[in-house]
């Protein structure tokens, strides 16, 4: 079992819900948010009022905006935009203890190098021991108790173990793994496959369209993951099927909530409505990193050309429903 304290770097919506969940399965928790303003806020509230309003904070939860809190941690949950992990990494090295488990929340691939969020924690927090924390979850779900699955992947099946024993709870479900890499997949593609899955359904192309999305998507999914190595039965678990699912056939997602706007017209710079959607940002250097494998994502390509302004939404649909019709099994 990871021994207390733990320290949860972000707090967002997810990572105040993840907060919540470790202080109801015992842990003596640290919260720590990017701004001491916004720290005094959750503090004296007891609620995080900007992200995850009407969710009273558990009693167990310290909030703090000093990173020196980071220093005492046992284990750490880093819960930060991909885009912003690297400098988050980076401002963590002089504090953590060697030897530290450091659970990645994010779901995306770092943009400017096209690398996964697990080789960014190698690179800028070398004497880490690496983790990912990915599935089927909202945060309102979450912090509200709702029965929620996840996985847990660490190259040490051990402190998989110990992590996913210590974070888990009856209604928040921890399976644990060794397929770091198939996990950060699944978490990554499915926020844009969610996109695709939203244009479809802002364009009123119906409920049959978005389900042969998801297959398709799926199938996208199914083969990239394999040419990076992972294990297709991860992509079959919660952080792939289950997560697209779940991405794909709701509008409290993000992802396709913006996608869902851009079907309905509205502008790309206006589509996300200010809140972050981590596929926008993903496309681009998951298409390369296919491409760079040999990998024929369609449906992926379309959303990197679509969030680039390189192609009209019209176009995109287009494109995927005049390609050629072939044996099924050829695209799995």
């Amino acid at each position: 079992m990871i021994a207390d304290p733990l320290v949860i770097v972000g707090a967002g919506a997810w990572g105040t819900a993840l907060a919540n969940a470790a202080a109801q399965a015992g842990r003596t928790v640290t919260l720590v948010a990017r701004d001491a303003e916004h720290a005094g806020t959750i503090e004296t509230a007891r609620e995080n009022l900007r992200f995850l309003p009407g969710a009273p904070l558990h009693a167990a939860i310290t909030v703090t905006a000093d990173l020196g809190a980071t220093a005492a941690a046992r284990a750490l949950l880093l819960v930060v935009p991909a885009q912003a992990l690297r400098e988050a990494a980076r401002a963590l090295a002089p504090r953590l203890a060697p030897g530290t488990p450091v659970v990645i929340c994010a779901k995306g691939i770092e943009r400017t190098s096209s690398r996964f969020m697990s080789d960014i924690v190698a690179e800028e927090l070398p004497a880490a021991v690496s983790a990912v924390l990915s599935g089927p979850s909202f945060a309102e779900d979450v912090v509200r108790g709702l029965p929620t699955a996840v996985v847990l992947a660490c190259a040490q099946e051990e402190t998989a173990r110990g992590l996913a024993a210590a974070l888990a709870s009856p209604a928040f479900r921890i399976y644990h793994g060794t397929d770091v890499r198939g996990v950060e997949i699944g978490g990554a593609a499915k926020n844009v496959l969610a996109i695709a899955c939203g244009i479809v359904m802002g364009c009123g192309l119906g409920e049959s369209a978005r389900a042969a999305m998801v297959a398709r998507g799926f199938a996208e999914l199914m083969r990239f993951a394999r040419a990076l190595g992972a294990r297709p039965e991860t992509l079959m678990g919660l952080s792939g099927l289950g997560d697209l699912v779940l991405t794909c056939g709701s509008a409290k997602s993000r992802n396709f909530a913006f996608g869902e706007a851009l079907g309905r017209g509205v502008p790309l710079s206006e589509a996300s409505g200010g809140k972050l959607a981590e596929g926008a940002f993903t496309a681009a250097a998951l298409v390369a990193m296919a491409g760079q494998h040999g990998v024929e994502m369609p449906i992926s390509e379309a959303v990197a050309a679509l969030v680039a302004g390189e192609m009209s939404v019209e176009a995109a649909i287009g494109a995927l429903l005049n390609r050629p019709i072939r044996a099924e099994h050829e695209i799995i």
